[in-house]
């Protein structure tokens, strides 16, 4: 969060309401007085390397003590472990798990081929598991995840940040109390950038999937378009990028969200947008007005209110959200990292969790078996491979 995004002042208060506080500051775990929780860190420099800050989510924790560091690379392995004060470098991190036995695991990579696998092993070891995002490539290996995480009682997180950013936070809590009037649609935008299409939407897309569930609740159904060259995908059109999210496919992307109480969202990724679109976001339309989320590390979020069409055209402007809007605070909000440890704690869901983070990847699968099929596909889906990962 940038103090730019409001005005000081509102910063101030927007900060002081929903307790969002800097990692130093974080209150203690209420079962500190315990000994501290050994935490490690997994990644893999030159295939994925680190996500967002992700090597250093347990540093300043005075509750954890980070005891170790896995990564293949014999070079990043020394370079990173330096820098999060790792006293033990693994080359392999299943060798790592067997002799550390840790409490806490930061899969870091952004290789989500990756994660599936090292996940299930962190959770084998007894481990609770802060995954980077998208927490895997398909719903039969989050199925698998959820499932085992469940029965050793363990608490997996997704960094889908945004969604605890103090401004969304604020947003979800003005709305909720009118701001925009009543909700009827969300118009979401990929980055559209050289990833436009299929690796935009997995890669960004699962952020702003997110986001509509946070807002919307559960989608019941989608329709889809996904294109490549100007054609209809079919499931040979499906590649592998650099960081492997697993399959995807086309460079155009239009699929359509239906949500609880007749809301309807959007979602659209083509490079011949970019220009026009703009910032990559979601575009919140009311009965009273709009709101948009330009989305981000620290993501912005603006408000409009609109006027009447004149013989000059119109005057809507969009403004910066202010904290005075909302009527009464948030709640408190430790943050994605510490909201999991404090989940942990208190043997309660992280507000990031692994079930959150499992549904943006089922509605990534459902754009693409919408748009292979031309027909609606109903949530949950009932086939839970990949669609691309067969014909």
């Amino acid at each position: 969060m940038e103090p730019d995004t409001l005005s000081r002042r509102d910063f101030v208060r927007l900060a002081s309401l929903t307790g969002v506080l800097a990692a130093t500051e974080l209150p203690s775990l209420p079962a500190e007085s315990a000994a501290k929780l050994k935490g490690v860190v997994i990644g893999h420099t030159g295939r994925g390397d680190y996500g967002h800050g992700l090597e250093g989510i347990f540093n300043s924790r005075s509750n954890v003590e980070v005891v170790a560091l896995a990564d293949p690379d014999s070079e990043g392995r020394a370079k990173v472990a330096a820098k999060i004060g790792a006293p033990r470098r693994y080359a392999d991190y299943r060798e790592m798990l067997e002799k550390e036995r840790p409490n806490l695991v930061s899969i870091a990579m952004r290789q989500a081929d990756l994660h599936h696998v090292i996940a299930m092993a962190a959770l084998q070891a007894g481990a609770h598991i802060y995954c980077e995002k998208p927490f895997v490539t398909a719903p039969n290996e989050s199925d698998e995840l959820l499932v085992e995480a469940d029965k050793r009682g363990r608490k997996t997180a997704v960094a889908h940040t945004m969604r605890m950013m103090p401004v969304v936070v604020l947003l979800k809590q003005a709305i909720a109390e009118g701001l925009i009037g009543d909700v009827q649609e969300l118009r979401a935008f990929g980055k559209q950038d050289a990833r436009a299409g299929g690796e935009d939407m997995m890669v960004l897309g699962s952020h702003l999937f997110d986001l509509l569930r946070l807002f919307l609740g559960d989608p019941l159904w989608c329709t889809a378009r996904v294109m490549w060259q100007g054609r209809d995908i079919a499931p040979g059109d499906r590649r592998s990028v650099k960081d492997n999210v697993g399959y995807v496919a086309g460079d155009e992307v239009f699929a359509q969200f239906a949500f609880p109480s007749g809301v309807n969202a959007t979602f659209t990724s083509s490079a011949k947008l970019r220009e026009t679109v703009g910032h990559w976001g979601i575009e919140f339309f009311g009965s009273k007005g709009a709101a948009r989320i330009n989305c981000d590390i620290a993501p912005n979020v603006f408000v409009r209110r609109s006027t009447d069409w004149k013989s000059e055209g119109k005057t809507d402007a969009w403004e910066p959200l202010a904290a005075m809007l909302v009527k009464s605070p948030p709640p408190q909000n430790l943050g994605p990292v510490g909201d999991w440890l404090d989940a942990i704690a208190k043997n309660r869901e992280p507000e990031c969790s692994g079930r959150n983070g499992a549904w943006a990847v089922e509605m990534v699968m459902g754009v693409y078996r919408a748009g292979l099929s031309g027909n609606r596909v109903r949530f949950p889906l009932i086939v839970r491979g990949h669609p691309l990962a067969t014909g």
